[in-house]
C-alpha cells in the first residue's frame, strides 16, 4: 500500500496553484433552508447541472452547493478535511477511479446501502463504499473521408499493419494521450498491455509513423476532425460520441479485439457534514432516473442494466469484448509511482522512432 502522506504529496505537488474552485449554490426549490448537500465533482458545470435540477425535482426541499474540482484536488480535499476533524463533502463524484478507490480504502468512505445497490454489477460496487456510476470505452476515432477506400482499423492487430503499410498517408496521422500528462490515457495503457501481448510493437509502429501525443480528449478530437489526425487511439468514448455526433467527418469505433471500460466514480465521506444527503443524492446517480439523465443528457452510458439496454447503451453483443475496470483494490497499483515511471518509460521507449543507420562514408 501506499503511504497516504506520501500519495498525498505527490497531489498537491501537481495541483500547486490552482485556483479555489467556485461554489455554485442551487436553492431548494420550495424555498426551505436546511443544510444544503455539498458535492465534490470533476464535472463541468453544464454537465452537473441537469443532474443536480434532476435530483431536486425529486427532493425540492433540499438546497445544493456544488464545487467543479480536479480529480487531485477532490482527494486533497477530502483526506486534509477529515484529517483536520472537520467535516468534507457530502458526496464526491471523480473520474479518477484509482483515487477515490484509495479514499475507500483508507476508511475516508463510508458505506452506503441504496435501493440500487443489491442490483448493482460486482464489479461496479466496491463494499458498498465505492460505486461505479458510468460505463465509458476506450474507442478508436478516425477520419471519415481518409477511409473512402478502405475500412479504419477495428481491431489493435488492423490498426498495426495500417501503420506498417499505409506509407506517408499514415505520417504524422495518428494520435493518442501522452500518458504522463492525461490519467485516463494512463489507465487505458496500463490495462491494453494486461490484455494486449503485442502492445509495445503497436507503439513502437505508432513511433514509425510520427504518433502525435496530447494531454486532452478535445486536442485529438479536433485534428481528427479536421483531417489532421487519421486515427486517435484509445479516446474516452463518452467524449468522442459527442464529438462524432457534432462533426460529420469523425468516426468511432469499439474495437472489436477488446474494448477497456472506465467509469466515474461516487462515494460519500465518512466526514461528511450530511451522510443523509449524500446517500440521498447517491441513490439518485443509481436510480433509473439519474442513470437517465448521464445517459441521454449527459451522454455518459450508464451501468444500470435496466437504463444501459435502452437505444443509448452498449449492444448485448458487444459483452464479452468490453472489459471494465473493476472498482476495487486493485487499482491503487496504479498509484504505485514506481510502476507509473517504468510505464511511462517504456511507452515513450517505444513510441521513440529508431536512430537512422549511419551511410557509408
Amino acid at each position: 500500500m501506499i503511504p497516504r502522506l506520501s500519495c498525498v504529496a505527490l497531489i498537491l505537488s501537481v495541483i500547486a496553484g490552482a485556483a479555489a474552485a467556485d461554489t455554485l449554490r442551487f436553492p431548494a426549490p420550495s424555498g426551505a433552508q436546511d443544510r444544503p448537500l455539498r458535492l465534490y465533482m470533476s464535472l463541468d458545470e453544464d454537465l452537473a447541472r441537469p443532474l443536480i435540477q434532476g435530483f431536486q425535482a425529486l427532493n425540492p426541499d433540499i438546497a445544493v452547493e456544488y464545487q467543479d474540482l480536479l480529480t487531485g484536488q477532490i482527494f486533497a480535499r477530502i483526506t486534509e478535511e477529515t484529517d483536520a476533524g472537520g467535516t468534507t463533502a457530502d458526496l464526491a463524484f471523480s473520474s479518477a477511479m484509482d483515487l477515490q478507490i484509495k479514499l475507500a480504502n483508507d476508511g475516508y468512505a463510508q458505506a452506503v446501502a441504496t435501493p440500487s445497490s443489491a442490483d448493482w454489477p460486482r464489479w461496479a460496487n466496491w463494499r458498498d463504499t465505492a460505486y461505479a456510476i458510468t460505463f465509458e470505452p476506450a474507442v478508436l476515432v478516425y477520419h471519415k473521408p481518409s477511409f473512402r477506400d478502405r475500412q479504419p482499423p477495428a481491431t489493435r492487430f488492423e490498426l498495426l499493419d495500417w501503420l506498417d503499410h499505409g506509407g506517408a498517408t499514415v505520417q504524422g496521422r495518428i494520435g493518442t494521450y501522452d500518458i504522463a500528462l492525461s490519467g485516463v490515457g494512463y489507465l487505458f495503457l496500463a490495462r491494453d498491455q494486461e490484455h494486449f501481448f503485442d502492445i509495445w510493437n503497436l507503439g513502437q509502429a505508432m513511433g514509425r509513423a510520427g504518433v502525435q501525443q496530447f494531454a486532452t480528449s478535445r486536442e485529438i478530437l479536433e485534428r481528427v476532425a479536421d483531417g489532421r489526425l487519421a486515427v486517435g487511439y484509445n479516446i474516452l468514448g463518452s467524449y468522442a460520441a459527442d464529438w462524432a455526433r457534432q462533426e460529420p467527418d469523425v468516426g468511432l469505433l469499439l474495437p472489436r479485439d477488446f474494448t477497456v471500460v472506465v467509469s466515474r466514480v461516487a462515494l460519500v465521506p465518512r466526514a461528511a457534514a450530511r451522510p443523509d444527503l449524500g446517500a440521498a443524492f447517491l441513490a439518485f446517480l443509481m436510480s433509473r432516473e439519474g442513470q437517465t439523465i448521464l445517459a441521454e443528457e449527459l451522454r455518459l452510458p450508464a451501468v444500470s442494466l435496466e437504463v444501459s439496454s435502452g437505444a443509448d447503451g452498449m449492444p448485448p453483443a458487444l459483452g464479452a469484448q468490453l472489459r471494465p475496470v473493476a472498482i476495487s483494490p486493485g487499482l491503487l497499483a496504479y498509484l504505485d509511482q514506481s510502476r507509473r515511471a517504468r510505464l511511462i518509460a517504456r511507452w515513450q521507449q517505444a513510441l521513440s522512432p529508431p536512430e537512422p543507420e549511419p551511410g557509408p562514408e
